[in-house]
């Protein structure tokens, strides 16, 4: 990885829509993440996966395949990583400036891009919202 690079971590709904070529994406913004990734500097959070299985599952989303093997497939794409959580993004995430109101998904992207020095990409208004407060580095794709 380029140590001058961010980290760039997707929001799940950003990762969903570049694995499927969603028009919603800029072509500008789809070449550069595609950049990202031959840099090494691309990921998605383990919980992302548990995300779009949930999602599957309720029929929010449908794959023309089965869900393990869209995840399995779309973690083979070249230059992604996949970040886990780890002690400090625990911790981060319980403990975020002026509390920030939202599920335990979203506290925990937010706390990986804080504690890795990463840019979260998003469209979710409430985390756009608290990156234009200053506190995490966002890309709104909105």
């Amino acid at each position: 990885m380029d140590q001058h690079a961010h980290l760039n971590i997707l929001d799940t709904h950003v990762w969903l829509w570049l694995m499927e070529g969603d028009p919603r994406l800029a072509d500008e913004l789809v070449d550069a993440l595609e950049h990202s990734a031959s840099l090494g500097t691309l990921s998605v959070m383990t919980l992302s996966l548990w995300e779009v299985a949930s999602l599957e599952a309720a029929g929010r989303i449908r794959f023309l395949v089965p869900v393990d093997t869209w995840l399995a497939e779309a973690l083979e794409t070249p230059g992604l990583n996949l970040l886990e959580i780890d002690a400090s993004m625990a911790a981060e995430s319980v403990r975020l400036p002026e509390d920030f109101d939202g599920d335990a998904v979203d506290r925990l992207l937010i706390s990986a891009a804080r504690t890795r020095n990463g840019v979260l990409y998003t469209a979710d208004p409430a985390i756009i919202a608290y990156g234009e407060r200053g506190w995490v580095n966002v890309h709104s794709v909105r």
